[in-house]
């Protein structure tokens, strides 16, 4: 898993004007963001509007961000739901030939008790094919994956080899580190938090605003990771405004906003997702226009 050490982006999916998915700008967007030197990338995730993804433009996406990416960085696939059964049949479904791991997001809307959870993934690294990520996301799933949780799964299931930590409680963060498997990777999913994350010991960022700040975000995890925090400093708060912004009312409303401001696609969703307010798309352009 040492391939899944550093910045990993969670890409975007272009829509045209008519909603359909713009495969020239992903195209585009991938040659950018691995250009900018991030290590690898996730598809299929949240910011990719996966919700609003059907079966076929899933598995679409999939071939398409293989053939695209052409083996020069690592892909990771999410494969996640709130029913076990449906996940387990898309692991089967999926062509995963050529992903590095499936990054699966803890079940949402259930409310499961912890031993749901544990059972959930559980039942997933048993059917799947490649390493399992886990992902904790309480502020998207309604529940928290505590430490305790996560570290059952993390010595008990050799099949799960990382954690995706979006949680923002450094107290669990810093739990999962100290009592995880040596080999176990925790990896930061707040974009705002990683700096401090890394220091605290994870292993990388899976990040959203590395879709824009491809660079600049691969070079603060990298800079950190080799323990040189002032260039990280440096970096990190060039680009906090961005953060701020980028987040202040919904992903992925506010990374399309910067990238549609970059003229590498158009500003365009699927219900319920709507654009940035026209307020907020003024700051953002006024942000980048001095960044």
């Amino acid at each position: 898993m040492e391939q899944l050490k550093g910045t990993g982006v969670a890409l975007v999916t272009p829509f045209k004007a008519d909603e359909s998915i713009d495969w020239n700008a992903l195209e585009k967007l991938i040659n950018y963001v691995i250009d900018g030197g991030v290590n690898y990338v996730v598809s299929l995730g949240t910011t990719g509007e996966t919700p609003t993804l059907s079966a076929d433009e899933k598995l679409d996406l999939i071939k398409f961000t293989f053939e695209k990416v052409s083996k020069r960085v690592p892909v990771v696939i999410g494969v996640g739901d709130y029913n076990t059964r449906d996940v387990v049949k898309r692991l089967e479904k999926c062509p995963l030939d050529e992903a590095a791991a499936i990054l699966s997001v803890a079940p949402y809307y259930s409310k499961p008790t912890q031993e749901g959870i544990y059972q959930h993934y559980k039942t997933i690294a048993a059917a799947s094919p490649k390493p399992v990520i886990l992902y904790n996301v309480p502020g998207r799933t309604g529940r928290n994956m505590t430490a305790e949780t996560t570290l059952r799964l993390a010595h008990e299931v050799e099949n799960i080899v990382a954690m995706k930590e979006a949680s923002g409680d450094i107290m669990q963060c810093m739990q999962i580190i100290r009592d995880k498997p040596k080999d176990f990777l925790v990896i930061s999913g707040d974009d705002a938090l990683a700096l401090g994350q890394l220091a605290c010991g994870m292993d990388g960022v899976i990040s959203v605003a590395a879709n824009y700040f491809a660079t600049d975000f691969s070079s603060m995890v990298h800079a950190a990771l080799l323990n040189d925090y002032p260039a990280a400093r440096t970096l990190n708060y060039k680009m906090l405004e961005g953060f701020e912004l980028m987040f202040s009312e919904n992903n992925p409303a506010g990374i399309k906003a910067f990238l549609h401001y970059a003229g590498i696609m158009e500003n365009t969703f699927r219900l319920p997702v709507m654009p940035v307010s026209d307020g907020l798309y003024t700051k953002i352009a006024a942000y980048l226009k001095n960044y």
